[in-house]
């Protein structure tokens, strides 16, 4: 059947991996398995998903950096798959490009849900014009933010994240709105977690952007465009 979702599952537990796999395509997913670093990367470039259930420990190389080549090559969602309890570990997973995690073991419907709120958030309806902030543009549509004319690469969560705070610009957001509101996280998440991507767009877009307000949350700034003397 056409336009059926397609996700990538790479998991070198070959049981764990066939289960993500079974349940997926019950779901009525397009689903193909790796299991480890290396041909977990080339499957993304070959098969294109619109979404890759990824486990941290894998041969060849780690979950991590199978991340990182993934979203340097396009931005997809990311679920990850991890055995540790450690928060470390979670929020370096998240800095590398990962939209949400789950730690082993979980259930089956849990982790569907999860992909299915990580494609609904990409696959959410918006307006197909742009939103202008100062020298930050954001294309609706396309999914894509420039700043000061340079395109930056963002992952779908801190696209997500971006765009929650712009629409409210200078408005102070909690961390727990915005863990429930504009990530979709699950309850119970660290809301370090939003620290994390935080750090992320700043980084990409700039230090000025969106501005700590301790104890509370974040707000995004309005950035002035530079004026050609």
């Amino acid at each position: 059947m056409t336009g059926q979702r397609r996700v990538l599952v790479v998991e070198d537990d070959i049981t764990i991996a066939e289960s993500v796999a079974a349940r997926l395509r019950a779901e009525g997913f397009v689903v193909s398995v790796a299991h480890d670093g290396p041909s977990g990367v080339a499957m993304a470039a070959s098969f294109v998903p619109d979404l890759v259930v990824l486990d941290v420990m894998l041969p060849g190389f780690d979950g991590l950096e199978v991340c990182r080549r993934i979203q340097a090559s396009r931005s997809v969602p990311v679920l990850m798959l991890t055995a540790r309890g450690d928060e470390t570990d979670l929020l370096v997973g998240l800095a590398v490009g990962a939209d949400d995690y789950l730690t082993k073991p979980f259930s089956m419907r849990e982790l569907a849900a999860r992909v299915h709120v990580l494609l609904r958030r990409v696959s959410r309806a918006v307006s197909s014009t742009s939103m202008e902030l100062g020298d930050l543009v954001i294309d609706l549509a396309g999914r894509r933010v420039r700043r000061a004319g340079v395109e930056a690469h963002l992952t779908p969560t801190e696209y997500d994240l971006l765009v929650f705070l712009a629409e409210r610009p200078s408005a102070v957001q909690a961390r727990e709105r915005l863990l429930a509101e504009a990530c979709g996280w699950h309850e119970g998440a660290s809301s370090r977690t939003v620290d994390s991507h935080v750090k992320a767009l700043r980084r990409k877009l700039g230090a000025d952007l969106i501005r700590t307000v301790h104890g509370v949350g974040y707000a995004l700034e309005i950035p002035q465009k530079k004026v050609s003397p």
